[in-house]
């Protein structure tokens, strides 16, 4: 039986199924980017839900593993060498499921920097700006009667979601073929819509490729099951 005792997160979170890859996660459009990565390419896997209502993610177990305090998190018994691997950050996830099993990155090196440079772009634009505009949106930053923060990070997000809808011009998925940048952007585009109540505020609707490409996404079995792992208590 696989052995993950040496790693402290395995004490609060007990594998039930050592020899599975573990995730520490919530259902956060960072959090499923992981999920839906895993039901996509089918690996054995293991969820635990790391509850922020409880600030478990502070927690020194979790720290061991994460010392940013973000979800998600993966912990690998099989990784390269057949060693254990802990990793996190969302994006180097995805590449290293996506090198680990050969699915959703392209090998040829053009199409894959393709791939890598709007896992990129969803990295260092779309979460950032999204994240920022549901706090003034929707959260705390409602209160504040200056918004001009508000309105900066609405224009942002436009300007992203216009970036998005030109470039899906006569494209099925965002590099082609579907892809992990796929998986990177648009759980942030439903959360935008959904969760942070956003859409009426950004004009969401004047983005008919965006919202094309987002239904087929919601579409894949795949992502509605991602969607809903770690499941809540």
């Amino acid at each position: 039986m696989t052995d993950l005792s040496q790693f402290p997160i395995t004490q609060k979170w007990p594998a039930q199924h050592p020899e599975r890859l573990q995730l520490y996660s919530l259902p956060t459009p960072n959090g499923v980017k992981a999920s839906i990565m895993l039901e996509e390419t089918g690996l054995a896997y293991e969820p635990h839900l790391v509850s922020f209502d409880s600030d478990e993610q502070f927690s020194e177990e979790f720290l061991s593993l994460n010392p940013n305090n973000k979800i998600p998190a993966i912990l690998d018994p099989q990784g390269p060498g057949g060693e254990p691997l802990a990793l996190f950050e969302s994006g180097a996830i995805l590449l290293y499921l996506a090198e680990k099993t050969g699915q959703l990155l392209p090998q040829a090196p053009a199409a894959r920097y393709q791939v890598i440079q709007w896992l990129m772009w969803q990295m260092g634009g779309v979460g950032p700006m999204f994240g920022q505009l549901g706090f003034f949106h929707r959260f705390a930053g409602r209160d504040y009667e200056d918004k001009r923060p508000r309105d900066r990070y609405v224009a942002e997000a436009q300007r992203l979601l216009g970036v998005l809808d030109r470039h899906l011009q006569g494209r099925d998925w965002i590099a082609g073929d579907y892809s992990i940048a796929d998986i990177a952007v648009f759980p942030w585009v439903r959360n935008l819509v959904g969760f942070y109540e956003a859409g009426e505020l950004v004009e969401f609707e004047r983005f008919a490729n965006v919202h094309r490409v987002l239904e087929a996404f919601l579409a894949r079995p795949a992502v509605q099951r991602g969607l809903q792992i770690p499941r809540r208590g």
